[in-house]
């Protein structure tokens, strides 16, 4: 009978762990299910038919509820903070939401105090239900409202808000700063400190607002990267905090300042669709 050497018996008991560790690992992602997420930098085009749909709203009917849970949509921010010049509305009737031509009409006006009142659709709630997913593409088709005072905007938030928020404006646009919009990253740490990165698009010196256009951002581990219309607009490093699933928020923001005056009232957003995409 041969005889293994001290050496191939070490490599034997090696292979072997190796092969229970590996086997241990496939049972413990089937019974809990866990979707492990290798990214890496997915480059710089844009291919959404590589990719794999993961939501989709079309708005043909409207799914908003102040709170939820039952809803594709919350009408405030999971942690029910108001911001801008307008306070954002529970649904009632047609305002501030309303479905128009297929698609989404976000409505800011002034009450019967003369106070704006607005909408803003998160994909959270309160409680965490709702759709949220780490890196993949993001977008959003949409008529923004263009002159003074008016603050429409496209964002996505992290889950894990313990230590930091983690920000990603894709679109911020000022009517009152005409020609271009905002994108930008931020991090809010609990302790103060604030991180962030900025770049003006000069989308509008060619294209109208009001017209229906595509916003989208691929978030990969190594970086977000911003587009208009399908081409890309910026790019800038992905930190730590935005490795994480993120949610979605839609808004008509009203500037908080003296340009509110100058507002359409009523100003209309509307929103053709929004999409997220998984890397396959």
């Amino acid at each position: 009978m041969d005889r293994l050497s001290p050496v191939d018996r070490v490599r034997g008991m090696a292979n072997r762990r190796a092969f229970l560790r590996a086997s241990v690992t496939a049972t413990l992602i089937a019974i809990c299910d866990i979707r492990i997420t290798y990214a890496g930098d997915t480059g710089d085009a844009l291919d959404v038919s590589s990719m794999k749909m993961t939501f989709e709203d079309p708005f043909d009917a409207l799914s908003v509820s102040a709170w939820g849970p039952g809803t594709r949509w919350i009408s405030h921010t999971p942690w029910n903070g108001d911001f801008g010049g307008a306070r954002f509305s529970d649904p009632d009737g047609e305002f501030p939401f309303a479905v128009q031509d297929g698609m989404l009409r976000i409505t800011a006006a002034r009450d019967s105090k003369g106070l704006w009142r607005s909408g803003l659709i998160a994909s959270v709630d309160h409680d965490g239900n709702g759709f949220a997913q780490q890196y993949g593409y993001f977008e959003m088709r949409a008529r923004l409202p263009d002159g003074p005072g008016v603050w429409p905007a496209f964002w996505l938030i992290g889950k894990d808000r313990s230590k930091a928020t983690a920000e990603i404006d894709v679109i911020e646009y000022y009517g009152d700063k005409p020609g271009a919009y905002s994108s930008t990253v931020h991090v809010w740490h609990k302790d103060g400190r604030h991180d962030s990165a900025y770049s003006r698009i000069s989308a509008f010196a060619n294209a109208t607002p009001s017209d229906l256009h595509t916003y989208g951002v691929k978030i990969d581990s190594d970086f977000i990267r911003m587009y208009f219309d399908g081409n890309l607009v910026w790019k800038t490093k992905t930190l730590p905090e935005h490795r994480q699933p993120m949610y979605l928020l839609v808004d008509l923001g009203i500037v908080d300042g003296i340009t509110k005056m100058a507002a359409a009232d009523p100003s209309f957003m509307f929103v053709d669709y929004v999409r997220a995409y998984q890397f396959i």
